[in-house]
């Protein structure tokens, strides 16, 4: 009995404190209240409160040329695309085993990433003599965010034959599908012309060992016998090399170069005693810093 008489007795209390919280609530001047809820389904305008957050204080106040936080003198907060860089790459430095010759492929640049100085020279050399080299100056500028746009001069030098001097307009990046491109157009003296192509493409088969497919044609407009060329595709170069990356700057390497001579600049070839193709050994180094 008494367990029924405390149960009921709490009942009893619950309902009450229901009741005068109910008829609290009903006296209550809710007119604030239910402006402030119509204002905030409202978009705020006009001017910001006096107590409003400082727009700036994310960034301590501070901005790039104006403001009570802008620091004096010229601006100070520079973005990395607006800081100058540069970079030496060895696309390939090898051994050739069949012409026991060093092949050096490089290239240098120093700018911004809008605007650079590039570098390219490449070239091989027997028994410590340079054979030949041509070697590419260029002002190079990012018409988007894959391909520059490159133009300048280049100059090639022959052991035995005659120099050659070019005005040069090309462009190089990475094509879809991870394809490296490098085209450029030559225009010389005489009415000569030239266009030379390479790409590239790397085959990952872990983040360190990658199989590197490469392929080089020349072209050229008109005859230079001097230096056993002929008008046409004078020659086409295709090799595979694999490479072991120590780091991204250190990466030895072994493959194979296959290469072939066409129309003219065979028939030169063949004259001296040469072959018009060739396929040959190689190992080298891949570097940048």
């Amino acid at each position: 009995m008494s367990m029924n008489y405390f149960t009921r007795l709490t009942h009893i209390s619950l309902v009450l404190a229901s009741v005068l919280a109910s008829g609290a609530y009903a006296e209550m001047d809710h007119s604030n209240h239910d402006s402030g809820a119509h204002e905030m389904g409202q978009a705020q305008g006009g001017k910001a409160p006096d107590n409003a957050r400082d727009p700036h204080a994310y960034s301590d106040g501070f901005t790039l040329t104006e403001g009570p936080y802008a620091l004096p003198g010229p601006r100070q907060l520079r973005l990395a695309d607006e800081h100058r860089f540069w970079a030496i790459i060895g696309d390939r430095l090898e051994y050739q085993e069949k012409s026991e010759s060093t092949v050096f492929d490089l290239q240098a640049w120093y700018g911004t990433t809008y605007n650079r100085f590039v570098v390219k020279t490449e070239g091989d050399s027997v028994d410590g003599a340079l054979e030949e080299s041509s070697t590419d100056v260029f002002w190079s500028r990012a018409f988007n965010a894959y391909f520059d746009a490159q133009l300048g001069a280049r100059v090639d030098t022959y052991d035995e034959g005659e120099n050659r001097q070019w005005l040069a307009l090309g462009f190089q990046g990475l094509a879809p599908y991870w394809f490296e491109l490098d085209v450029t157009a030559y225009l010389g003296d005489d009415g000569r012309s030239a266009l030379s192509a390479e790409a590239e493409y790397e085959l990952l088969f872990t983040q360190r060992l990658i199989l590197q497919p490469r392929i080089e044609i020349n072209l050229l407009g008109k005859d230079d016998p001097e230096n056993g060329l002929g008008s046409g595709l004078t020659n086409l170069s295709a090799g595979l090399r694999l490479r072991y990356e120590f780091s991204r700057q250190f990466a030895p390497y072994i493959g194979v170069e296959w290469s072939r001579a066409f129309d003219d600049t065979a028939d030169y070839l063949l004259a001296a005693g040469e072959d018009k193709s060739s396929s040959q050994l190689v190992a080298g180094l891949k570097f940048w810093f």
